[in-house]
């Protein structure tokens, strides 16, 4: 995947991707999972999902592909502490699986498609790796569709500042939006389409996700990003910090994220 990923892989961000489940992240796809399928989970990360898959599979063969390899050593090292040994992962390219032709029952992508510059040609790749009657399963944030209160100006702040760094570093932010039409222009025949959301308004989750977006402001691949382009200062960087610290201390907190998915065949 030979794309630059807009948060990069500092501590705050996989701080982020190892919360993710199947059941939190990809309970779209459960109906579909069944014992001996072969999966492919392309942009595994820290390997959480893929490994849930696999225990949902097993003894299906399940495969994760992501870009950095130091990632893809910590998915190994997870996989190894859990026990589970039908799950291998490996440095991989969305636009170039090695893989034959029909090798997969399953094609997975969670939030990967919004970080591509040609999410079409992946999709297309995705479809020629999927089996006569396998599926595509991909879901993707709409950070456009974002809500938040209180009406923190931090975080107006923040979401300006986000949105036009992602589309200048690695795509499209508001991809979720965008899945179904993606699929058919890849040639998919049959796109089924549904949407499902984040919601952070407890405390526990207000302290996490409120606690990971301030370090990202000042310390991940984003933050670089939106400096080495102009978009703001360190300046700006602090008050996008400080008011998703606000916003978390916040009783009244809340935050909604929109995800689109779809199960692709044909």
């Amino acid at each position: 995947m030979a794309e630059h990923y807009t948060h990069g892989h500092h501590e705050s961000v996989l701080r982020s991707h190892e919360r993710r489940t199947v059941e939190n992240s990809a309970a779209y796809l459960v109906p579909h999972l069944r014992a001996g399928l072969r999966v492919l989970d392309v942009g595994s990360g820290p390997g959480t999902i893929t490994i849930d898959l696999a225990q949902r599979v097993a003894p299906g063969e399940v495969t994760g592909l992501d870009a950095a390899a130091d990632v893809v050593e910590k998915a190994t090292a997870l996989a190894a502490e859990r026990g589970v040994a039908n799950v291998a992962f490996g440095v991989g390219d969305a636009y170039a699986l090695d893989a034959a032709d029909g090798t997969y029952d399953i094609v997975h992508a969670h939030q990967v498609l919004q970080h591509l510059g040609r999410p079409v040609d992946a999709l297309r790749e995705f479809r020629r790796v999927l089996a006569p009657d396998g599926v595509v399963a991909v879901r993707d944030v709409d950070y456009a569709g974002v809500i938040w209160y209180p009406l923190v100006p931090g975080l107006d702040e923040w979401h300006q500042v986000y949105l036009q760094v992602h589309r200048l570093v690695s795509g499209e932010p508001a991809a979720g939006r965008r899945l179904k039409a993606w699929a058919r222009e890849a040639g998919f025949t049959e796109v089924e389409s549904s949407a499902s959301l984040w919601l952070f308004e407890t405390l526990e989750s207000r302290e996490w996700w409120g606690g990971s977006w301030a370090d990202r402001a000042l310390h991940s691949s984003f933050a670089e990003h939106a400096v080495a382009h102009g978009i703001t200062d360190r300046a700006g960087l602090e008050r996008i910090s400080a008011g998703w610290r606000e916003w978390a201390a916040s009783p009244d907190g809340w935050f909604f994220m929109p995800h689109g998915e779809i199960l692709a065949r044909g």
